[in-house]
């Protein structure tokens, strides 16, 4: 059984939120919700000054907080390490937003489903298909698109981007380039104290 997970390459993100835009119109997100952001950080003094970006999304942690604190089972692991939120058992408690260290959960407001992305009430064909998948007062977050991986196809956010900054696979192959980039180019995961051991690896 694979172990996915993703690997950022800092060196090659430019900050163009083409993943973003790809994972809201995968997913078809509601208004104010994003399963992944880009940060971004000056570094330097005038007149050396660059900026670095740092995309982000949920870690599908191996020993994921969120996953302790659920009273319902809702947050579950997979068998291939991907974290996924079950809407039928999640009862909006909120208390995963709370235990996740990398705020990276949304509680879904019933008003984010109701008013539409034009925010008029009323729903075009793509917003009308895609709503049936969330339920409001339950959480979401990134799944690693995994409707796609079981089809074999990789994340839109990774497909999308346009200098090969994500790289998708699984971590568990020493042949995987994901494997590969984290031992050759000594790949950090985000906030190791915490020992959640995240499937997400930022190389630079």
């Amino acid at each position: 059984m694979a172990s996915y997970g993703m690997v950022f390459d800092l060196k090659r993100c430019i900050g163009c939120n083409a993943c973003a835009v790809a994972c809201k119109q995968e997913n078809n997100l509601p208004n104010d919700v994003f399963f992944t952001k880009t940060l971004s950080e000056e570094v330097g003094e005038y007149p050396k000054v660059s900026r670095v970006y740092i995309p982000t999304l949920c870690n599908h942690c191996e020993d994921p907080p969120c996953e302790w604190v659920c009273p319902t089972g809702a947050t579950h692991v997979r068998a291939d390490g991907i974290v996924l939120v079950d809407e039928k058992k999640c009862i909006g408690c909120g208390s995963c937003v709370v235990a996740c260290p990398y705020d990276v959960r949304t509680l879904l407001e019933p008003g984010q489903l109701s008013e539409g992305l034009f925010k008029s009430g009323e729903f075009t064909d793509y917003e009308k298909q895609g709503n049936a998948r969330f339920v409001a007062g339950t959480v979401v977050k990134c799944s690693f698109c995994h409707e796609r991986v079981d089809g074999g196809l990789e994340p839109a956010c990774v497909t999308t981007c346009p200098t090969t900054a994500r790289i998708f696979g699984d971590l568990d192959d020493p042949d995987s380039k994901a494997r590969r980039l984290i031992y050759e180019r000594k790949g950090l995961q985000p906030l190791p104290e915490k020992n959640t051991n995240p499937k997400v690896y930022y190389i630079d």
